[in-house]
């Protein structure tokens, strides 16, 4: 996947590149407090960006491989949010993980569903998936809202499902069937 999908109000979707490391970085220290909740606990290291150098290599090298395809939300020369599908899973099950998020200063503008929306369309055309899945917290009522909005349904709740903000925490699991 190389194309790049314009958004509304002029952001950019597009593949995670090397260069990006300073923007990232940049990115999460302005969103430290806003993240905080929904994020696993951070190290102060992963702020800088000789941190996301060395993951934006890691991710290209998964995504050369097949089994991730990790994008960037970028207005200007700002990264300003991110989604990542990840653990593509190939064979019978043809599925993946959706993960993202959007910048505290542009929240409320539809963007993250948008930025969902045109991902749900590169996973089923370019990556010839079947299913994506996403999970929020049971309190994340903006992200399970935006899940909605792209056509997730609820298939379930996990109990202690992932260690964010530093306590093992609930999930509401959400899948969209892309292939009828």
């Amino acid at each position: 996947m190389t194309r790049t999908t314009v958004l509304p109000g002029g952001v950019i979707l597009r593949l995670v590149e090397p260069d990006d490391a300073e923007a990232l970085a940049a990115a999460y220290r302005r969103n430290r407090e806003h993240l905080a909740p929904w994020d696993p606990s951070r190290s102060d290291q992963f702020f800088t960006a000789d941190w996301h150098r060395d993951e934006i290599h890691l991710l290209l090298d998964l995504f050369d491989a097949g089994r991730s395809l990790p994008l960037v939300l970028v207005d200007g020369d700002e990264v300003v949010g991110r989604v990542n599908v990840n653990n593509i899973v190939r064979g019978v099950f043809l599925s993946a993980s959706l993960g993202y998020w959007v910048d505290a200063a542009y929240g409320g503008r539809g963007l993250a569903t948008s930025a969902v929306l045109a991902v749900v369309e590169l996973a089923r055309d370019d990556l010839g998936l079947h299913r994506l899945e996403a999970g929020t917290l049971l309190h994340n009522h903006r992200s399970q809202r935006v899940l909605e909005r792209a056509g997730f349904e609820v298939i379930g709740v996990a109990p202690r499902y992932l260690r964010i903000a530093g306590e093992w925490q609930d999930h509401r699991l959400y899948q969209r069937i892309l292939h009828d």
